[in-house]
């Protein structure tokens, strides 16, 4: 084993953006909650994650339509969150992020981005949360069915009015992004603040070759989810082992190849040296990544959030990042810039 480097393992805050929320290095997703996930096992979850230090939770309208209960489903996280912080009493300790854009009803209007759309959304899931502001709102995924000026106008009327503090995207594609952030400052309007993208040493290239610098450049906070990649940088996953589930056959397959395995090696020797877990040090590699604020972790029971918790203050090496680097590298002849 190398030589013990302190750490300081308390959850460290960070600036969202150029806003002014301050957020938990970890923030805890809430897709789970209502689905896999009950009440009591959700409420367990968010008190093991509030007496850690977090304070950052990410939901959707939207969690969890893809249920038993189909869209009956949706709203269902929201409601779970708006009564646990009843009954902890703690909103003001909270910052709350929630999502607009995916479908909640059948027909024309059930999905989108349209001005009325995103206010009337807004306020059901003020009502879900039972709270009287959502500290960031953000849009699920682009819409461009709609003009962005229009989405924006939405948003701008709900920040002037108090009911949103701050506003982010998630899923969008850089152009859009961009556009937004034009348009924005065009117009006067309330400035997306951050950026929810699919990131892990997994999935780099669709993140790194287009929207990171302009993150990075234009001063917006990431929030990278699935930074495990579906579970594969757990440990979990090695060569020859059998993982049954009909979602560890799909992960598997899709990451489970020569480069996938020599990944969780050296994550598997990097966080030996340092008495971390495999989960541990693939959380480290994000957080320790300059552009990224917060990476979203999910949890069905305290026990599995207590792997992740794990990670509060742990940073890689510029050996270890340049290891991990080389090993996910794309295209051979193609490098990112880190500076």
């Amino acid at each position: 084993m190398g030589a013990a480097r302190a750490f300081d393992a308390r959850m460290h805050l960070r600036p969202l953006g150029r806003s002014d929320l301050n957020v938990s290095e970890l923030c805890l997703g809430t897709m789970q909650f209502g689905w896999t996930a009950d009440e009591a096992a959700s409420f367990a979850v968010m008190d093991a994650f509030a007496q850690a230090g977090g304070n950052f939770i990410d939901t959707a309208d939207i969690y969890t339509t893809w249920g038993p209960q189909g869209l009956a489903g949706g709203g269902k996280s929201e409601e779970i969150i708006g009564r646990w912080m009843k009954a902890r009493g703690n909103r003001s300790k909270i910052i709350l992020a929630t999502k607009v854009r995916g479908r909640m009803t059948e027909g024309p209007g059930g999905e989108g981005l349209a001005r009325e759309r995103v206010i009337r959304c807004c306020e059901d899931s003020l009502r879900r949360l039972q709270t009287d502001h959502i500290d960031l709102y953000q849009c699920h995924s682009a819409d461009l069915a709609v003009p962005i000026e229009e989405t924006l106008g939405a948003l701008d009327e709900l920040v002037r009015a108090g009911k949103v503090r701050v506003i982010g995207a998630s899923n969008y594609p850089a152009w859009r992004l961009m556009e937004a952030l034009w348009r924005s400052d065009q117009r006067g309007y309330a400035r997306f603040n951050s950026y929810q993208p699919e990131y892990s040493l997994m999935e780099r290239s669709l993140f790194e070759m287009e929207a990171r610098p302009l993150c990075k450049h234009y001063g917006l906070g990431v929030i990278p989810y699935s930074p495990l990649a579906g579970g594969f940088l757990t440990g979990k996953y090695r060569r020859g082992a059998q993982v049954e589930s009909v979602r560890a056959t799909d992960i598997g397959k899709k990451y489970g190849n020569d480069q996938g395995f020599a990944v969780i090696e050296k994550l598997t020797e990097i966080g030996h040296a340092r008495g971390k877990t495999v989960a541990q040090a693939a959380l480290a590699w994000l957080l320790t990544n300059p552009v990224v604020t917060s990476a979203i972790i999910g949890a069905n029971t305290p026990a599995q959030l207590a792997d992740s918790l794990g990670v509060a203050g742990y940073r890689l090496d510029a050996t270890e990042m340049a290891a991990l680097h080389e090993l996910t590298r794309y295209p051979m002849n193609w490098r990112p810039i880190w500076d």
